[in-house]
């Protein structure tokens, strides 16, 4: 073959290979290894507990406690306020920084399409105020905007932006016409809701309607390095952090990640919250049950490798409520059977499970005697049974050491059911960090 056509072949050959290289350089970039950073499990726009719940009288505080306010009856939440040709402004706080981010939208409980008219992510300074030279938008499929169907999400396209470590993100959605509603309703944080029009990329929102919830946003990714994990915090209210000082991320799950972060060893580790207060195992309401949501919010989380459940204590409450019907009275062998059904199916995608003991509740509106029974053995299944990969007892971790089926009155905000913000510290520190390994 002469010498010129062999060049040419080789030539050819080169830009063939080239050719072939490059989808596989783009599929390199695909493959990065993102890692949730933060998340909120979605609910529907109505729920509440069971109409059948009315509580009962307030138990009176065992002898020898410090006088505490009545115990406020479960909440019947209302819907919450519609948005229509208007910006919604939310606060996310990070665990684990990155310098790629992305951003899942949820139109979970929606009944028809949602659209998103723009969307955009920056640095938190103050109140709705972003910082100056932050503000980048985000696409979906190169686009500004995006149409979410029923029932479905979204996750926008990746974008260079640093995102710190344990720092405040905000997230401005704007929905052009009326808008299903898919919330989490304990958001800890203040939103920010204008007036009229697209503010997404505004320095700040002028007077602003607020609440503490989230809209339509469901998780905030980054790119991480290949040893970076997350931890997934399952529960109820007590994980999401009801009670707990507002703007303060003062939650069990955002101080663990505070400890995390502290630690070099721990400090490429993430916890996403995926409590939902008023949360059953088996029944719906408040959030849709455990074992429904269970895929959505646990399995499908980037990067997941490891689970804590504290779920139990409103079946427990509810389901022995004065007039509770069959059907909403699980007994402890259904309970431990719904633990044992998260735990494997954890397992089968090789996450490792943690099983935390269920709080005290006596005092509480719907604590009774045959309740108590059963969070007692629940507890002892729970650490003797070695179901679960291993224990964080948060029972003894905030019990009153001298009455302990009641909350430490230092650690009691209202309820006897929920912890305050010392309460919640506590139960992140009984969490042995060497389970992360």
């Amino acid at each position: 073959m002469p010498a010129a056509r062999r060049t040419a072949l080789s030539v050819c050959l080169l830009a063939v290979i080239a050719t072939l290289a490059a989808p596989r350089a783009a599929a390199q970039q695909k493959g990065e290894h993102w890692v949730a950073t933060w998340a909120a499990s979605p609910q529907g726009p109505r729920f509440g507990f069971p109409r059948f719940a009315t509580p009962p009288a307030p138990a009176a505080p065992a002898a020898g406690n410090a006088p505490a306010a009545a115990p406020a009856p479960p909440p019947l939440f209302p819907a919450p306020p519609t948005l229509d040709n208007q910006t919604v402004r939310m606060i996310v706080k990070t665990s684990i920084g990155g310098h790629r981010v992305r951003v899942q939208l949820s139109n979970a409980f929606g009944a028809e399409a949602l659209h998103i008219g723009a969307a955009h992510i920056a640095l938190h300074a103050k109140d709705s105020a972003i910082v100056a030279g932050s503000d980048k938008p985000l696409t979906f499929g190169g686009r500004p905007s995006v149409s979410i169907p029923a029932a479905a999400e979204i996750i926008s396209d990746p974008l260079d932006f640093e995102v710190p470590a344990l720092g405040d993100l905000v997230i401005s959605l704007y929905v052009p016409a009326e808008a299903p509603s898919t919330i989490h309703l304990t958001g800890l944080h203040t939103t920010y809701i204008s007036q009229p029009g697209d503010f997404t990329g505004a320095a700040s929102i002028e007077s602003p309607t607020t609440r503490e919830l989230w809209y339509w946003i469901d998780g905030v990714d980054v790119v991480a390095p290949e040893k970076s994990a997350a931890i997934v915090a399952f529960g109820d209210s007590i994980t999401d952090g009801a009670t707990s000082t507002p703007n303060t991320d003062s939650s069990w799950p955002s101080q663990l990640a505070v400890r995390l972060a502290a630690n070099k060893k721990t400090a490429s580790l993430a916890v996403i919250n995926e409590g939902i207060s008023g949360n059953r195992l088996l029944g719906d309401g408040a959030g849709i049950n455990a074992l429904a949501r269970f895929d959505r919010d646990v399995l499908s989380q980037p990067g997941v490798k490891y689970l804590i459940i504290l779920e139990g204590i409103n079946d427990i409450g509810i389901g022995n409520m004065t007039g509770a019907p069959p059907s909403e009275s699980p007994s402890t062998d259904d309970l431990i059977a719904a633990h044992k059904q998260m735990i494997e199916r954890a397992h089968m995608h090789g996450i490792k499970v943690i099983g935390a003991t269920l709080t005290p509740y006596v005092g509480a509106a719907y604590a009774t005697e045959r309740g108590e029974g059963m969070r007692e053995a629940i507890n002892d299944w729970i650490r003797t049974s070695h179901s679960y990969d291993a224990v964080i007892d948060f029972d003894k971790a905030v019990q009153d050491p001298s009455n302990p089926k009641q909350i430490l009155p230092a650690f009691n905000i209202r309820d006897h059911l929920h912890p305050n913000d010392a309460g919640y510290k506590a139960m992140a520190a009984a969490i042995d960090l060497s389970l992360f390994k």
